[in-house]
């Protein structure tokens, strides 16, 4: 996280699927809590993950020229 996120607080999500809830995880992220920022997501859940809204909204941002109306902007999300 430090090393991605080096000037902010990095984003970590979790879905709490058994294996992202097992005691040596828990433990580690307990452990490391002051590194970032921790979001919990019910597991499937239906809202789009935080890092692929992320990377999206970057994609998107240095696109010239931006998306002017919905059908550029569905373009740009597609490419």
């Amino acid at each position: 996280m430090s090393i991605g996120h080096s000037d902010v607080l990095g984003q970590f999500q979790q879905d709490d699927a058994t294996p992202h809830a097992s005691r040596v995880a828990t433990k580690w992220l307990q452990e490391h809590s002051s590194d970032f920022r921790h979001f919990h997501c019910p597991p499937k859940s239906t809202e789009l993950n935080i890092i692929i809204q992320d990377a999206l909204l970057h994609a998107v941002e240095k696109r010239s020229p931006p998306p002017r109306n919905p059908m550029d902007l569905l373009t740009a999300l597609q490419d």
